[in-house]
């Protein structure tokens, strides 16, 4: 079922299945709530599913007033008072990720546990930050499709490239919805946002690592390093993918999300009659 959510920033789209434990699947640059398709048909029969579609992407508005990752968690919030949610399980891919660590600083109760998909807490370094305003700048000078045509592929392993090339074109192909305005605003954000390695360090909450051994995009030595700094977490390596375990792994990830969910439901139940 798809909503809507009026606020002074604009309209929030996102999507309500299934019945059970709350899990929140927040997708990153240059998707929408579409990627985790997979996910949806595997796990809606068991957890109610909350998958919005972050601002300027799918039915989600673009606002006049500056993007942040902050401010993207905040909406998070929003959605989930607008349905009573609490608590919940937050799992974020890539920029997603950045979100969910923000959320769960700003919000950590209402959070029974969360996960990093292809993420990392780390800031952006000098070098990432050129990266991303180079990024920019190919944005103004050409298109917003024309960067995601560059870009899509390269989120893939060489093998699923390869193998896969329809999904890969799929993806990119639903990349024509992106306005200059919200990719550059995205990029804007994640060059802003801080460390949040403490956030990881403090949880209180179960923390999930799903990370892929060839992700370009993110470091998996660095992921394999930040899973060591929660009490409790929970850790995936994925060999032969890169930073699209939704396509790439999808019954890997599938698998470790119910797993996941599942471990926190019983870790919940045996305190409760602590």
């Amino acid at each position: 079922m798809q909503k809507t959510l009026s606020t002074v920033s604009g309209q929030l789209s996102y999507f309500l299945y299934g019945k059970g434990e709350p899990v929140v699947l927040i997708h990153g640059f240059g998707e929408d709530s579409r990627i985790w398709k997979q996910q949806i048909q595997f796990l809606q029969n068991r957890f109610q599913l909350i998958i919005p579609d972050l601002r300027g992407s799918g039915a989600s508005t673009l606002p006049e007033k500056q993007l942040t990752i902050e401010s993207m968690a905040d909406d998070l919030y929003a959605i989930l008072r607008a349905e009573n949610i609490q608590p919940c399980i937050l799992l974020g891919h890539s920029m997603g990720g950045y979100i969910t660590l923000a959320f769960a600083e700003k919000y950590p109760e209402m959070l029974a546990a969360f996960g990093l998909i292809h993420s990392t807490a780390y800031a952006d370094s000098d070098e990432k930050k050129a990266a991303r305003k180079k990024s920019i700048a190919f944005i103004n000078e050409h298109s917003a499709f024309e960067f995601i045509q560059t870009t899509i592929p390269n989120l893939f392993s060489a093998a699923f490239n390869k193998q896969q090339k329809h999904q890969v074109l799929q993806l990119t192909e639903q990349g024509r919805q992106f306005s200059k305005e919200a990719l550059t605003a995205y990029y804007e954000a994640m060059i802003a946002r801080p460390d949040r390695t403490e956030v990881l360090k403090n949880s209180t909450v179960p923390v999930l690592f799903f990370i892929g051994e060839e992700d370009k995009a993110v470091n998996p030595g660095d992921m394999l390093k930040q899973s060591s700094l929660p009490a409790v977490s929970q850790v995936l390596f994925v060999n032969g993918i890169a930073h699209m375990g939704m396509l790439e792994a999808t019954g890997e990830l599938n698998t470790c999300i119910d797993e996941f969910v599942t471990t926190v439901q019983q870790l919940h139940t045996v305190e409760m009659h602590k």
